[in-house]
């Protein structure tokens, strides 16, 4: 007795596995053109340089003594040196947005009376931050990571383990 080849199971068999092979590729094609990768250092001997030109400022940051409080209470940022007894004339504060690069920003800070440095935000910035504090001539750096709000002031202390 004859059956049509519709009703043999291994003639789906055959067919159905080239299906699902196109059918995944076409899928795996779509999925790494949808985004663009992240470019990977071409040079890491000169990345590898470099940060050690960061542990280096680090270091210096370490050995000048420098520390700064700093806290974040109804937008506001108040940034206190609690370190050496010097005044700055600027300070440069970057803050990374650990997962979003479009959140990262960049402030340059000048003391107030007191010594402090403030700025007020118009917006919300609470959450996780990595932040990175040098002077204006960029000779020491100190970097962190930190929560937003902080309604005491937190230390903020050289940790070359902490440099990149």
């Amino acid at each position: 007795m004859k059956t049509s080849w519709y009703r043999e199971p291994w003639a789906w068999l055959v067919f159905i596995l080239p299906c699902i092979a196109v059918v995944a590729s076409i899928t795996t094609y779509i999925i790494a053109n949808t985004d663009a990768d992240t470019l990977v250092v071409g040079d890491y001997y000169k990345t590898g340089k470099a940060i050690n030109l960061q542990v280096a400022k680090v270091k210096q940051a370490q050995k000048l003594g420098m520390r700064f409080g700093l806290k974040l209470v109804n937008n506001e940022l108040i940034i206190k040196p609690t370190g050496i007894e010097k005044s700055f004339p600027l300070i440069n504060i970057s803050f990374f947005h650990p997962t979003l690069e479009e959140k990262d920003f960049y402030l340059a800070l000048t003391p107030d009376g007191n010594g402090y440095f403030r700025h007020r935000f118009d917006h919300n910035i609470s959450g996780k931050w990595k932040i990175t504090l040098t002077p204006f001539e960029n000779h020491w750096k100190i970097q962190d990571t930190i929560s937003l709000p902080q309604n005491d002031f937190i230390d903020i202390v050289p940790d070359p383990t902490k440099a990149q």
